[in-house]
């Protein structure tokens, strides 16, 4: 089986994609009677970024460390998630002002001139044009609904969508430790099966010399020479491969970090390798239970679909307001008199029974749809971490077979190049030893890789993203 196999490759990146979007996918969503807001980030907006920084002639290097501290600042997710909470926070202002007395000042002066007969006025002795003459007016008002649990109501539930929005502005950070930490995860896999290819492409040019030597001496066949260049040919396309693969899941590690595309870049870490201790599962449930920021932010939701249900039902109850206005009026400021009105009005909904029906409707299956929401990303966080643990435990038994299978292979390689040398057999137990190694080396890789990234989806599990360093390590 060739190293750089086409499945063996989709199989990386198939399990990556996946894993990001059910993450995705669980994260919480705003209820249908939610004020509108920015657009929420989706599983496509944590692939892109916004651009900073000029693109250097030198070439940058870039530590994990660094790769995640850029995604944090420029990774699109991040920032639409903040202009969902700003948005949310804006709404949560506007709706308080609906509790808060409202106070103009107007300034107003007037001249006019009235022509009589024009408003059907024809009085003896009385000039048919009056004026001009004029007046000013200086007045604050007031306007304030005393009693109106409606609005109050909207107010509560305003104000725990603000909530769950900037609940959701914190999950996001952990999703971009995520997207990154396997971009940059994916790319060191590139390395290596770069630097593996490299290697057997080395080894078949020494198999291939052997084969033309041995041709030429007339000692070996013309089958075994043909043999061996197809060998170190097929190899030579693999990592013709490999090379693109690498320099396009690049682009991608760029593109999630707000790196330039024309940025020459070198990744300064290495694919880490530690062994995960036993975990007592319930306990990092409960863990995952109190710090997951997504599973909060549905509570929140929850809270405000309750609150806007009390709102439809206060719909129905009557409401104070309160109007107010004084001032100075008079020909001029120094000819003015204060004056001031008051107004009381209640206000009883007599006939209004399909709309107050129709919205209490509404927001009771909103308030169902949240709840349901809830319940289901309870059950949602408790998978993630028993997925996460059992990736890791499974990726790390493949990691330490994949390592025995590589020493068996150089061994077998090494015994079956020798016979060939001294004439034992011919150099078909070379070229499938050669592809054994191939199989045994893309194994190691795609187990180290899963390991990592499966020890990464756990810190999101866990809501511990920033905590990625412990996990990575082995804790």
């Amino acid at each position: 089986m060739n190293l750089f196999n086409p499945i063996h490759k989709n199989e990386i990146r198939a399990s990556a994609v996946c894993l990001f979007v059910a993450f995705v996918l669980a994260a919480p969503h705003s209820p249908a009677q939610a004020p509108p807001q920015a657009a929420a980030p989706t599983a496509g907006s944590f692939q892109g970024s916004v651009v900073k920084g000029e693109v250097s002639p030198q070439v940058l290097p870039l530590s994990l460390d660094d790769a995640i501290a850029r995604g944090l600042n420029t990774n699109l997710g991040i920032i639409l998630s903040g202009t969902e909470a700003a948005t949310a926070r804006a709404e949560r202002l506007s709706q308080l002002q609906s509790l808060l007395p409202s106070i103009d000042l107007n300034a107003k002066e007037t001249v006019s001139q009235v022509d009589l007969p024009a408003e059907g006025l024809r009085l003896p002795g009385i000039p048919k044009v009056v004026g001009p003459f004029g007046y000013t007016d200086v007045r604050a008002s007031l306007s304030w609904s005393l009693v109106d649990l409606a609005s109050l109501r909207n107010y509560l539930a305003a104000r725990h969508n603000f909530l769950a929005a900037r609940l959701s502005a914190e999950d996001a950070r952990d999703m971009v430790v995520l997207t990154v930490g396997n971009a940059y995860l994916l790319v060191l896999a590139d390395q290596t099966q770069i630097s593996s290819v490299q290697a057997q492409v080395a080894t078949a040019k020494v198999s291939l010399d052997q084969a033309v030597a041995n041709h030429q001496a007339g000692t070996a066949p013309l089958l075994d020479e043909l043999r061996s260049r197809v060998d170190y040919q097929s190899l030579e396309q693999q990592l013709i491969t490999a090379q693109n693969a690498l320099e396009k899941d690049k682009l991608a590690l760029a593109r999630t970090i707000g790196l330039p595309l024309a940025q020459q870049f070198t990744l300064t870490d290495e694919a880490p390798y530690a062994a995960f201790d036993q975990l007592d599962v319930q306990a990092l449930i409960a863990q995952a239970q109190q710090n997951r920021k997504d599973l909060a932010a549905l509570v929140e939701q929850a809270k405000a679909a309750e609150e806007q249900r009390k709102a439809a039902t206060a719909d129905r109850l009557p409401t104070l307001k309160a109007d107010a206005d004084y001032g100075d009026i008079g020909t001029t400021l120094a000819h003015s008199h204060g004056t001031v009105d008051a107004t009381g009005t209640l206000s009883v909904p007599v006939f209004k029974e399909f709309e107050l029906r129709g919205e209490a409707q509404q927001a009771q299956a909103q308030l169902d749809t949240a709840q349901a929401q809830l319940s289901d990303e309870n059950a949602q966080v408790d998978a993630d971490v028993r997925d996460a643990l059992l990736d890791i435990e499974s990726a790390q038994k493949l990691v330490q077979v994949a390592r025995s299978s590589v020493d068996l292979a150089q061994e077998a390689l090494s015994e079956a190049q020798q016979r060939y040398a001294n004439g034992v057999s011919d150099n078909l137990a070379v070229s499938e030893a050669q592809q054994s190694l191939a199989q045994a080396d893309n194994q190691y890789v795609v187990s180290l890789y899963r390991d990592n990234v499966a020890k990464l989806s756990l810190a999101r599990a866990l809501g511990a993203g920033r905590d990625y360093k412990t996990y990575l390590g082995g804790k």
